[in-house]
């Protein structure tokens, strides 16, 4: 592939300039993709008439994201005026949270409450529990920004006092023409049940200061616990008015390249929201990113029989690992991020620094990879775009895994002399080893801090990553899972199709997904069946409402309804299935079941309800995946050979190079072996063994009949 690729997915069809028989349709409606990374942006176009999937990357662009964005809708050449929708996952929020480049923000709250942000709980974060230099991040907010009006709501919501809109006036006057903030966090106690002083705190702010962004705590979520909810508008107002302006921007161009179709942004905690929407509440976007790639894998575990995955997304920047359990991405409502509490439903997702761009570096005499990222610009150093720290990438390419002469399917040059010559001066030669050594090294130790992760989300929560199957994605995921498998004895990798912008492909099975809660502490024994139905109704319609709004048909909305329970005197809640309760013995009989499972038994104390939960679903057309016809001559044959580091057995030794596009349902490879496609390679060792399924996906196992 010199200038263009294209993948249709329902086909298993590859097309560049080895294997040309691809046509595209034209005047046709699509659906249009894109994930911007670290260091790439991934498009990908699905053609709702003949399930045509075609997808290409472009280099992302840090200081204008929009401009990487349209450079990849461009060279996928998307027909945007006959796209009926366009669907995106982007990383701004969090890297502005994670970079600290957020908004300059303030805080408006009842009054005598102004220290809530700052004061938080007193539990340490895990990795500080034993530091006695431990330091508490100084808070997003300064005290000089977090002020406080007269106005008070009881816990059942009623108005105990009236709200000030002077002082509310007077707070936003201080907070922008003294402070010069560009956004405001509103939260107020209690507003959880009522949130009428929020929402008319806010319409103040908006027309004294139009040009201020405002965040409604009561707008993001309706649960209790007030230091949590101002966290969570915090980070909301923190990101707003950058997530606006970006929203705004790549909307305007769009529309000016003909595009009048939906807009819609992947959500933290799964599905998609439209564009307004998530200018509401950007907060809900802040994980969309890697949510994508855990719609799509959840899609194929259905598709493929396999209900338990452990998910590793590895791109240029980062890695993301998850877990879906019974069919289902691991959903929480408490999660932080940088020590910031989220009470939004985000996906249960460990991000690393270990990417394919993830820096090596010396810390003495101990070696160490990440969590600093070449990113995009520079890149690596073999990227020959001024890079000069080592990387993962340039490692890989040291010990034989991937071919400098047909980098990106041959579109990107690559200056492997460079990258073999910084690994000798940055990493060998001060530990007295070789390059091969140093570069080993590097992937040994990505490795070391992966498998940390993914003790996190199975082995910590009582699962077993031995009765899971892993999916790997990313550019750099198929290259390094099956030495993850090897190391967590994990039975079978499964490399889906297109596997480089799978993140892309999942934002295509995204529904549209509205979430809706309500805090109801109670013992189980003093509610009434009727008193929840009640209560899941008046949330159900608020969903019906919304979807209806959204443009989805009646026929394409579903609602499922779940209730967060503990026993009496517990701290932490189980989320338990709520659809189709008979009664109320019902419903502790699952939550018990779902407390064993988790915890390991169950107890006598009476059961509370804490939160009831709705996720109102609108259906869209999806891409289906078709079965492929199987070989029907001799065996898959090898392109070439190349000699490359064998993990197995320790050296270097000759590798099978296989095309991907030349495979077929049936294909058995022995390791060691890589197998290329234009935009990432399959790398397997000498005691792993391959397979291509019916669906095109291609199966690697560990040790057992070759």
């Amino acid at each position: 592939m010199k200038k263009h690729e294209s993948v249709v997915l329902g086909k298993a069809i590859y097309t560049n300039t080895r294997n040309e028989y691809f046509v595209r349709q034209d005047n046709t409606s699509q659906r249009v993709a894109v994930d911007i990374g670290g260091t790439f942006v991934d498009a990908i176009t699905f053609d709702r008439e003949t399930g045509d999937l075609t997808l290409e990357k472009a280099a992302t662009t840090p200081d204008q994201p929009s401009d990487g964005v349209l450079d990849a809708v461009e060279k996928v050449d998307a027909d945007l005026e006959t796209a009926e929708a366009f669907v995106h996952g982007t990383t701004l929020g969090l890297n502005a949270v994670l970079e600290r480049d957020g908004a300059r923000i303030g805080i408006i709250t009842n009054e005598g409450f102004a220290d809530v942000h700052e004061i938080g709980r007193t539990n340490l974060e895990r990795d500080a529990m034993y530091d006695i230099n431990y330091q508490k991040p100084e808070p997003m907010v300064p005290r000089r920004r977090r002020l406080g009006v007269p106005g008070r709501l009881n816990a059942d919501g009623a108005v105990v006092e009236e709200l000030d809109e002077a002082a509310v006036r007077e707070a936003a006057d201080v907070l922008v023409e003294e402070h010069d903030v560009e956004a405001i966090a509103i939260c107020f106690l209690h507003s959880y049940q009522n949130g009428q002083h929020e929402q008319a705190a806010a319409d103040v702010v908006r027309d004294a200061h139009p040009e201020v962004s405002v965040s409604v705590s009561s707008d993001i979520t309706g649960e209790y616990r007030e230091y949590e909810r101002t966290s969570t508008a915090v980070l909301d107002s923190y990101i707003k008015p950058i997530f606006e302006n970006y929203v705004d921007t790549l909307d305007d161009s769009l529309t000016g390249a003909g595009f009048d179709g939906s807009f819609f942004v992947t959500r933290s905690g799964g599905g998609t929201l439209t564009a307004e929407s998530a200018k509401t509440a950007p907060v809900h976007t802040i994980l969309s990113g890697p949510a994508g790639g855990l719609i799509g894998a959840a899609n194929v575990g259905d598709t493929t029989d396999r209900e338990n995955l452990i998910t590793v997304d590895m791109g240029g920047t980062s890695l993301d690992a998850a877990v879906v359990e019974d069919g289902s991405p691991v959903v929480k409502y408490d999660s932080t991020l940088e020590h910031q509490p989220m009470l939004i439903p985000v996906y249960d997702i460990r991000t690393i620094g270990a990417g394919g761009g993830s820096i090596a570096w010396l810390d003495g005499d101990l070696l160490k990879v990440g969590p600093e990222s070449a990113g995009a610009d520079p890149g690596p150093i073999c990227y020959d775009n001024g890079g000069t720290e080592p990387t993962v990438t340039d490692a890989a390419l040291a010990l034989g895994f991937l071919d400098p002469a047909d980098f990106l399917g041959g579109e990107m040059d690559t200056a492997a002399d460079d990258a073999i010559d910084g690994i000798e001066e940055t990493l060998a030669d001060p530990l007295g080893t070789s390059v091969p050594d140093a570069s080993r090294g590097v992937f040994d130790v990505a490795l070391a801090n992966t498998v940390g992760a993914i003790r996190e989300i199975t082995v910590e929560k009582g699962l077993d990553p031995r009765d899971f199957s892993m999916v790997a994605y990313g550019g750099a995921g198929p290259m390094f899972v099956p030495l993850l498998a090897r190391e967590l004895d994990v039975k079978e990798v499964l490399v889906p199709q297109a596997p480089s912008v799978f993140s892309a492909w999942g934002m295509l099975m995204a529904d549209v997904v509205y979430d809706f809660s309500q805090t109801m502490i109670a013992v189980l024994d003093d509610v009434e069946l009727e008193t929840l139905d009640a209560a899941f109704e008046d949330l159900e319609t608020e969903g019906r409402e919304t979807l209806t709004e959204e443009g989805i048909d009646e026929a394409d909305q579903y609602l499922e309804r779940a209730v967060e329970m503990r026993y009496f005197g517990q701290e932490h809640t189980v989320e338990v299935d709520a659809d189709g309760v008979a009664d109320l013995d019902e419903l502790a009989e699952r939550f018990e079941a779902q407390h064993e499972t988790r915890y390991g038994h169950t107890m006598d104390d009476p059961v509370q309800v804490v939160h009831l939960r709705v996720r109102a679903v609108g259906e869209n057309d999806k891409p289906t995946l078709d079965e492929q016809a199987p070989r029907s001559g001799d065996g898959p044959t090898p392109s070439d050979t190349r000699e490359a580091y064998c993990f197995a057995a320790d050296e270097f030794t000759e590798f099978d190079i296989y095309e991907r596009a030349t495979l077929a349902p049936g294909d058995e490879l022995t390791g060691p072996a890589v197998v290329t496609e234009p935009t990432t390679s399959l790398v397997f060792h000498g005691d792993q063994h391959a397979t291509v399924d019916e669906y095109g996906h291609i199966i690697i196992t560990t040790g057992g009949e070759q």
